[in-house]
């Protein structure tokens, strides 16, 4: 992180690298995004950060202008270790809040004392510091963009307590939390503004989802994404459509309070929020392939998932039939196998891994499927209950996948496009293929080689084409 190129993106008020870095002002004791309306601080009084919590660490206040917890955050391929990645993601859907930095450690496979290190050499935090600056950011949004009681707004930000959040709060605000509530402005609901780096095609990635919406758990209506969760055994619905100013307008039933940290994470991979377009742009540009399709369609988006179970098995459902037909099984699925739930038009949340594993190759297939691709989403759910799609190794992930029945290349590197690893690349799909002028997979991959690590973005730009959704 070379501070003159910090300061000349702060001078700028650059938003590509908005929530890459953070500048503490000397004089004042605050620290800012670099997109902040403020004036400019001379040279002399700036330090930049790799994270807010960085920022806090040295004594920095968050500024109350623009408002560091409400920046995007940064996309696997951004940390040099997938460690730091897949920890981040973690630590930010709120894991450390119910469990120990060792059970982190033991499910990433590393010590503590490696994770710890790992963390200090790329963020300049511990993940406990990265844990705490998350709880309080969270906590200051509360507080800011809804109107949910002081006591509601503790717990769901992920404190134990009353007494601590108070005082962490008071610690690094230098004001008590009834203090930073806005009444006035408050929205009477739980909705969140979620920001992200522009540009950012929504159409586009809304087409995509609504011809794949899973019929019962998903619905796509004019410019607004809703779904049935059911996250850490609760349930209810969550509502997305787009806001002014480089933001997504998020909104929870208030029964999904207790986990709303794990379920604006999901929202944010769902929607690739944290993706930085100038820096894929600049991959995928050195394809000639890819450099119109970028120029003609900026801001595209890999669609994630809510869910990378769901997501696994809507591919699986996908297997050599239409995008419609796949959304025909899905829905029977749903019926068959998920949860009744009443959230206005939606009626099931998705069958977990243990129903489906629970579950005959015999009485998957009777939605529809031939046996063997029964089997291969039993089989897939059974993978499920004790391995996780967090981008951790994805190598291995494919090769534990590929090892099932039914689960081929095509598969696996579609499933990973969708679940966080931006470098995956169906070489196999026809699609992708004729239209880079190739016969092969092997001649696709050397084509598209110079848009690593983003070659996940490169499938998305090849299969975009004005009335040909793939």
């Amino acid at each position: 992180m070379e501070p003159d190129a910090c300061y000349d993106a702060l001078r700028a008020r650059d938003h590509r690298f908005d929530g890459v870095f953070f500048v503490g002002v000397t004089t004042t004791g605050v620290y800012c995004r670099p997109i902040c309306p403020a004036r400019t601080p001379g040279r002399d009084r700036c330090r930049f950060f790799r994270s807010a919590a960085a920022a806090e660490r040295e004594g920095f206040r968050a500024c109350f202008r623009c408002r560091p917890e409400s920046a995007p955050g940064l996309a696997p391929t951004e940390a040099s270790a997938q460690l730091v990645a897949a920890a981040t993601r973690r630590i930010e859907a709120g894991f450390l809040n119910d469990h120990s930095l060792e059970e982190l450690a033991d499910g990433l496979e590393v010590t503590a004392r490696h994770l710890r290190r790992t963390f200090k050499q790329e963020l300049g935090v511990t993940p406990n510091e990265l844990a705490r600056s998350r709880r309080l950011g969270v906590a200051r949004q509360l507080l800011t963009e809804t109107a949910l009681p002081v006591t509601d707004v503790a717990f769901a930000a992920g404190f134990r307590s009353i007494r601590t959040f108070n005082t962490g709060f008071l610690e690094r605000f230098g004001r008590p939390p009834s203090a930073m509530r806005r009444a006035a402005d408050a929205e009477p609901a739980l909705r969140l503004r979620l920001s992200y780096r522009p540009p950012f095609d929504w159409p586009a990635l809304l087409a995509f989802l609504g011809a794949r919406a899973i019929p019962g758990v998903e619905r796509v209506s004019g410019d607004v994404y809703a779904r049935a969760a059911q996250v850490g055994g609760l349930r209810g619905q969550v509502t997305v459509r787009p806001a002014a100013g480089d933001a997504l307008l998020v909104q929870l039933d208030p029964g999904l309070a207790p986990r709303l940290m794990e379920v604006v994470q999901r929202i944010r991979r769902l929607f690739d929020l944290d993706a930085r377009p100038g820096r894929i742009a600049e991959a995928l540009g050195r394809c000639p392939t890819l450099a119109p399709r970028v120029a003609r369609s900026p801001g595209l988006r890999v669609p994630g998932a809510f869910d990378p179970f769901e997501l696994s098995v809507r591919v699986v459902l996908g297997q050599m039939v239409s995008v419609k037909a796949a959304t025909t099984l899905s829905g029977r699925l749903v019926a068959r196998f998920g949860v009744p739930i009443d959230a206005e038009g939606l009626t099931h949340t998705f069958p977990d891994a243990a129903r489906l594993a629970r579950a005959s190759a015999e009485e998957v297939a009777a939605i529809g499927l031939p046996l063997a691709r029964a089997r291969a989403i039993v089989a897939l759910a059974g993978w499920a209950q004790t391995h996780r799609f967090d981008g951790v190794q994805p190598e291995a992930t494919a090769r534990q996948l590929l090892a099932l029945p039914g689960i081929g290349p095509w598969t696996v590197q579609a499933i990973a496009m969708r679940t966080g690893w931006p470098d995956a690349f169906p070489a196999g799909d026809l699609i992708l293929r004729r239209r880079l002028g190739v016969d092969s997979a092997a001649e696709a991959e050397r084509a598209v080689e110079p848009c690593r690590p983003f070659r996940a973005y490169a499938a998305m730009h090849l299969w975009h084409d004005p009335g040909d959704t793939p």
